[in-house]
């Protein structure tokens, strides 16, 4: 440890900087204020309307991606304390990670990637950057959020089963630890409370998920508490998954940050290989998981219905306002110059909320 961080944590002292040069604030510190402008977004708001595998209004108990990204932040700040790595950074981070994604979850980014197929494509992660870059504008005297270099590269860098970056204008071969958390942090998070959001809809049910060893094990260690109550088991077993993955993260990654010697940010930057990890066995049991999940939750029938909607909606979209781009923002209308009209309609819609996609269309 180097006093409050570990020597590989990102600190303040060592930060790039942001690209447009600010003076310190007196009592927050650069970390601090990328996680408040994130949280003070606009973008970050219209999260709560964006699906994250159910969409929402169908039921308020189900979550969005706004608390996904919450619930991230939690693990991810938890993972970063026990490490001694930069809290703030890692925040940041996690509450950042999903701001790219478009309406109606993975099934939207797929249409919007075949829409844009013949103009540069579309990627969440990539999205991001765009959003914190460009897309937000609270600032009078530029575009963005002006974020830190480092919470951007953890940005660019995220990368899980699910998430797939193009990471551009970086030279670094991996991200900082508090990316490498984040990374982690939401891979136990979407895992768990995706099982626990398909079991309240009656996707699946207990009886299927006994060949899955994660699942049976938490089951075991909730035993001694004999709960009755079939939805406090659900939750208690969901919670059980999170505590033993991230208790496996935090061993498992002390050690292999140990082993590597790690002194110094600019190692951890020089290693394709993510040192913020699970144990070979906790990693093969996760893995068993996602697998039971893509094949049981992701690819349910009933879901599968809404993703054949949710195709023809974009489509529909993307082609009026093409068609019609005076329909759009002025902001939006006057990035059409500089982005062209095909990547300011994506921006666009990739930024609306479930609910008002299908006003659009309405409208």
């Amino acid at each position: 440890m180097c006093g409050e961080l570990s020597c590989y944590a990102v600190s303040e002292t060592l930060s790039r900087g942001r690209k447009f040069p600010e003076k310190p604030h007196p009592y927050r510190s650069a970390f601090e204020r990328d996680r408040d402008r994130i949280i003070h977004s606009s973008a970050f708001r219209r999260l709560e309307g964006k699906t994250q595998v159910f969409t929402p209004g169908w039921d308020d108990h189900y979550r969005t991606r706004l608390t996904h990204s919450m619930e991230v932040a939690q693990i991810g700040r938890t993972v970063a304390k026990a490490l001694g790595l930069n809290e703030s950074l890692t925040e940041a981070i996690c509450l950042a990670h999903d701001l790219g994604h478009p309406p109606f979850g993975h099934c939207g980014e797929n249409v919007l990637n075949s829409l844009m197929a013949d103009f540069g494509g579309f990627e969440h992660n990539w999205q991001t950057l765009r959003v914190v870059d460009l897309l937000e504008h609270p600032y009078p005297d530029f575009c963005g959020l002006n974020l830190t270099y480092e919470t951007r590269l953890g940005l660019a860098k995220h990368h899980t089963r699910y998430d797939n970056p193009q990471a551009k204008d970086f030279e670094e071969a991996n991200c900082s630890l508090e990316g490498q958390a984040a990374d982690i942090a939401d891979r136990i998070a979407y895992n768990c409370h995706d099982l626990e959001d398909a079991m309240r809809a009656g996707l699946i049910d207990t009886q299927r998920l006994k060949s899955v060893v994660i699942f049976t094990e938490a089951q075991q260690r909730i035993e001694a508490q004999r709960i009755e109550d079939a939805v406090v088991r659900r939750t208690r077993t969901a919670k059980a998954i999170i505590d033993a993955l991230v208790s496996d993260c935090i061993t498992t990654s002390g050690k292999a940050v140990a082993e590597a010697n790690i002194k110094t940010v600019e190692q951890v930057y020089g290693r394709a290989d993510n040192l913020i990890v699970l144990s070979s066995r906790a990693e093969t049991n996760l893995v068993e998981f996602e697998n039971f999940l893509l094949e049981n939750v992701y690819r349910h029938s009933s879901l599968q219905q809404v993703h054949k909607k949710v195709r023809l909606w974009l489509e529909q979209l993307f082609e009026k306002f093409c068609r019609k781009s005076e329909l759009m923002p002025a902001y939006f209308r006057q990035l059409m110059d500089r982005q062209g009209l095909q990547r300011t309609v994506c921006d666009y819609i990739a930024g609306m909320t479930d609910r008002f996609c299908l006003k659009m269309l309405e409208a």
